[in-house]
């Protein structure tokens, strides 16, 4: 399966689904990292300190301090990292609607962190562009 670059074919097919885990952004220190790294979804490093994204009982269950609870909505389709657009055109439509919205591009999909309670109507509208691009 290849990458797809064409935005308007990955508008199209993106399949935007809500996964069902609730995720926290926190700073990790070193002596906590291996830890928690087998069950980090993501871990930068950044020059104040490494920072995840874990799952939220994960956070609890050791005491890290963390951000609020975020949902992940990961674009199905398989985008190429060469993709221009994608991103804006998400993160403009989300801003449009007062929803925060934090992108991890990884290397076959993007996913979009939007805040919990917000996750639903976030879900409808990408969606949405989907549903008008498809039919433009």
């Amino acid at each position: 399966m290849s990458a797809e670059v064409p935005l308007v074919k990955i508008l199209r097919t993106m399949y935007p689904k809500l996964q069902e885990e609730t995720y926290v952004f926190c700073q990790v220190s070193d002596s906590r990292l291996e830890e928690v790294l087998a069950e980090s979804l993501c871990i930068f490093r950044e020059g104040e300190g490494t920072s995840a994204i874990l799952p939220l009982h994960l956070a609890k269950q050791y005491g890290i301090a963390s951000s609020a609870p975020f949902r992940q909505i990961t674009l199905q389709v398989f985008s190429s990292l060469s993709a221009v657009g994608l991103t804006a055109t998400i993160t403009g439509e989300l801003a449009e609607a007062g929803i925060v919205a934090n992108v991890v591009t990884a290397l076959r999909h993007d996913h979009i962190f939007v805040p919990e309670d917000s996750a639903e109507r976030a879900l409808q509208l990408l969606r949405g562009i989907s549903n008008r691009v498809y039919y433009t």
